[in-house]
């Protein structure tokens, strides 16, 4: 089972140990057969809890039971549910001494077109920490997103943006986008690969408590030199949109979108809104860092690029579960109906349900994308596609997830196993090797996953919103002429070697990170 607090830094040989061990406990997928529903096994617990979730008073089922109920409800939960049941032999309880490592093998070993795992988001929490991390849009932290290239050494890490108001921006000098960390608490980040140097590093990191002090060796962009600086973690909410403002003379607007969560509803209004009043003719949208969150509020951002003339009564996003499922919802019991665009607002933050939204009724929009665009951030290019609105792509391949699931508790630990993927209003869902612009790496990606615009490597020697940083100064090239500024003559694999050599990866709690349905 992870922990609310996942680790980000691995030991170079721990980690191919880890690799090395994921296989073993087999079967010959009979033995499901032999399960009962799994709503009859569920909450029979080892462990039993006792009155009523903190978060959301509902009380606990549990009931006693043993470590064989919770392996055979997660076995009978996944062959009901899972999307590729059929793909998931059934593995012998007893090779397993514990229902996490029973969970990590109840999934696909198959591969997508591109060689990489079917499944590389089948993950599971302690049900405490995640009720905490999907009920409140407060952040533990310093303020600062880091951008992690390796976890293991040598390791690069960079600040990828920051928040308004929190300790990295109230600093004497203010850390800012770019800036690369060396040390940490006296600890190597590039080069230490020790047990003790790992834990430490982690730690400081990703504090998981406000009030931690830790000191960071960091080294600004253009700078020689280092500085030391220390920063005591804080709680603070988070600011899902930044930078919002006009370029090329008001008539091309742009936003920074980071997170699908909850406040971003009103945060998106906003923002709309003021663009509406400058009258912009196109958007570029910057999602690079955006892993995902609420569909819901995917749908309505969709809702207001495209406008009511060309969303109004369409699909957004059809959701398709196994086979045993065809025409029903099998976790709502409901009926499997498209999901609409939404012209009013759900209410998610401080926004009244019901709200209309503002529309800027554009036919085409700039989406800048790295490897950390995924999820609901993939459903909003994918939903818009759907409908004929022109979605051209600035950066990177995005992560590649056209799948969901329903966060599900039992016994203590809330399980995350794909039940669904989604599809556009034209029927397409099959890019689970991402999204890629049409002059970087598309070998063996479908042709509705291939998008107009350009490769290009992400720019951490300039500000987010900058018109001179490399991606969105593509973007506007590319609305002028048509042209992408990486010359012809270099190779899609060249390419896509520079695009990805200063991409790393953020980390984002799993709440951040996922397709979420239901709030």
């Amino acid at each position: 089972m992870t922990t609310a607090r996942m680790i980000r830094l691995a030991l170079s040989l721990t980690s191919a140990a880890l690799l090395a061990s994921c296989g073993g406990g087999g079967g010959g997928g009979t033995g499901f057969a032999s399960l009962p529903a799994a709503a009859t096994l569920a909450a029979r617990c080892a462990a039993p809890r006792s009155g009523a979730s903190p978060v959301t008073a509902a009380p606990y089922p549990d009931r006693l039971g043993g470590l064989l109920d919770e392996q055979n409800w997660l076995a009978a939960w996944t062959n009901d549910l899972y999307l590729w049941y059929s793909e998931v032999p059934y593995p012998t309880p007893a090779n397993y001494s514990t229902t996490g490592s029973y969970f990590k093998v109840l999934k696909t070993s198959q591969l997508s077109p591109s060689g990489a795992p079917k499944d590389r988001f089948h993950f599971s929490q302690d049900t405490a920490a995640w009720e905490v991390e999907s009920s409140t849009d407060l952040q533990i932290g310093y303020g600062a997103t880091w951008s992690l290239s390796n976890a293991s050494p040598p390791r690069h890490a960079l600040v990828a943006y920051t928040e308004p108001g929190t300790p990295a921006t109230t600093l004497s000098a203010a850390l800012v986008r770019g800036a690369s960390i060396l040390r940490v608490d006296d600890v190597d980040l590039v080069y230490d690969n020790t047990t003790a140097g790992i834990t430490i590093l982690n730690a400081a990191m990703w504090p998981v408590s406000a009030g931690e002090s830790h000191t960071f060796v960091v080294q600004d962009p253009g700078s020689s030199t280092t500085r030391s600086i220390t920063m005591v973690s804080a709680r603070f909410n988070s600011s899902p949109v930044q930078n919002v403002g006009t370029l090329a003379g008001g008539t091309v607007g742009y936003m920074l979108f980071n997170d699908h969560m909850a406040s971003a509803e009103s945060a998106l209004i906003n923002a709309v809104s003021q663009l509406k009043s400058a009258a912009v003719s196109d958007l570029v949208l910057d999602v690079r860092y955006n892993r995902g969150g609420y569909l819901t509020v995917a749908n309505e951002l969709a809702y207001m690029i495209a406008g009511p003339t060309r969303a109004r009564g369409k699909t957004f996003e059809q959701l398709s579960f196994n086979d045993k499922h065809p025409n029903i919802d099998p976790v709502s019991h409901t009926p499997n109906v498209p999901i609409l665009f939404q012209s009013t607002a759900a209410g998610l933050g401080t926004t009244t349900a019901g709200t209309a939204l503002p529309t800027l009724n554009l036919g085409r929009v700039f989406v800048l994308t790295g490897s950390d665009t995924c999820s609901a951030s993939e459903s909003v290019m994918n939903g818009l596609r759907g409908i004929g609105v022109e979605v051209i792509q600035i950066g990177a391949t995005t992560c590649g997830k056209p799948y969901g699931f329903y966060p599900t508790d039992n016994c203590g630990t809330t399980y995350f196993s794909i039940q669904f993927k989604g599809v556009n209003a034209a029927g397409f869902g099959d890019y689970s090797d991402g999204f890629a612009p049409q002059n970087g790496a598309t070998s063996g990606l479908p042709a509705d996953a291939i998008l107009p615009g350009c490769a290009v490597a992400d720019d951490f020697t300039h500000a987010l919103g900058d018109p001179a940083e490399a991606r969105l100064a593509a973007a506007l090239q590319y609305r002028t002429n048509g042209v992408c500024p990486t010359p012809a003559s270099l190779s899609a694999a060249r390419m896509a070697k520079a695009q990805s050599s200063m991409d790393g990866e953020v980390h984002k709690n799993l709440f951040l990170s996922n397709r979420i349905l239901k709030r």
